[in-house]
C-alpha cells in the first residue's frame, strides 16, 4: 500500500484528496504545515509527498529544500499560482510534478500512480529478463513486450498489452475500471471507464482465437472490477 504525506492546510482540498486515494488503496498521512510535515518525514516512511506551496507558516518550496538535503522521495507540488518561473523553480529545485488549482482529484492519483511508476522503473543497463513472468499457460516476455497464451503471441494494441499486464501481475486481485485506467493510459481523464470495458472484450476475443476458454481467465466482477483467475 503505497504512502503518501499530503501537505495542504485547506480542509477542503485535503478531505477530497484523502478520499480519492482512499478509494484506491493508498495510505495518506495528511499534514497542515511545513514543520509538521517535516516532522511527519522524519519519523515514517513515505513513498511520495503531496507539498502545496503555499502553507501558513514556510512556502512548500522550502520544505522541498528540506527534505531535498537528505532524501529523493518523489514530490508533487500543489499551488494556486500557474507562473511559469514558479513552475521551473519547484521542479529545478526536485520537484517531479506540478499541478495548478483547481484540480481533479482523479488527475492527482493518477499522476502520482505515474511518478511511482517512472521512481521504481529499471535503470538503464538493468536486464529486462528479470521481469519476464509465467503465469499458468500465460508467459510475459518483457524485452519483446509481449504476452504469450498457450505459446502463441497475443497480438495486442499498446493499451490491451498495458491492461493484460497489470492483470497478470496481480493474480486474484480485482481492479476497478479507474485503477485500470490509471495504469494502461498516459492521460486517464481523456477517456472513458467504459473505455475498459471495449478494451477488456477485445483482449477475451484475442484470448478465445488462441484457445477455446482462455478468455475465462480475465473474470468480470459486477459493480466492482475485474481480475485475472489462475483457475
Amino acid at each position: 500500500m503505497p504512502h503518501v504525506l499530503l501537505v495542504e492546510d485547506e480542509p477542503a482540498i485535503a478531505d477530497t484528496l484523502i478520499y480519492a486515494f482512499g478509494t484506491e488503496c493508498f495510505e495518506v498521512t495528511h499534514v497542515l504545515t511545513g514543520a509538521d510535515a517535516l516532522a511527519a518525514f522524519a519519523r515514517d516512511a513515505h513513498d511520495i509527498v503531496i507539498l502545496d506551496i503555499g502553507l501558513p507558516d514556510m512556502t512548500g518550496i522550502d520544505v522541498c529544500r528540506h527534505l531535498r538535503e537528505t532524501s529523493a522521495v518523489p514530490l508533487l507540488f500543489l499551488t494556486a499560482r500557474n507562473g511559469e518561473v514558479d513552475r521551473i523553480l519547484g521542479l529545478e529545485l526536485g520537484g517531479d510534478d506540478y499541478v495548478t488549482k483547481p484540480f481533479s482529484p482523479r488527475e492527482i492519483v493518477a499522476r502520482v500512480r505515474a511518478i511511482l511508476r517512472r521512481s521504481r522503473a529499471p535503470k538503464t543497463g538493468e536486464s529486462a529478463a528479470s521481469e519476464d513472468m509465467a503465469t499458468g499457460v500465460f508467459h510475459h516476455d518483457a524485452a519483446a513486450m509481449r504476452i504469450h497464451c498457450h505459446g502463441v503471441t497475443l497480438d495486442l494494441t499498446a493499451h490491451e498489452y498495458k491492461l493484460l499486464l497489470v492483470l497478470l501481475e496481480k493474480p486474484g486481485r480485482v481492479f476497478t475500471r479507474d485503477q485500470l485506467l490509471d495504469h494502461a493510459w498516459e492521460d486517464p481523464g481523456a477517456v472513458t471507464d467504459r473505455t475498459i470495458d471495449a478494451h477488456i472484450k477485445s483482449i477475451r476475443a484475442k484470448m478465445r482465437a488462441v484457445r477455446a476458454g482462455a478468455e475465462d481467465h480475465i473474470q468480470t466482477r459486477r459493480g466492482l472490477g475485474y481480475l485475472f483467475s489462475l483457475d
